[in-house]
């Protein structure tokens, strides 16, 4: 099954987070994503696992 690509601001959305706190999750390493040109992409299966990994 393929998931599609999202944008740091369509994670945001999804995480309800600011932009700006997605990219930090990326350089800290916590959210996987991939560099692509200058733009960061981000698997919905890479948010489901980063939500998963982070419940209380």
């Amino acid at each position: 099954m393929e998931s599609s690509l999202l944008t740091v601001e369509d994670a945001a959305k999804i995480l309800h987070l600011h932009p700006f706190t997605v990219l930090k999750l990326i350089k800290a390493k916590r959210l996987k994503a991939s560099k692509i040109g200058r733009v960061y992409r981000i698997r919905e299966s890479a948010i489901e696992k980063f939500l998963n990994d982070n419940e209380n």
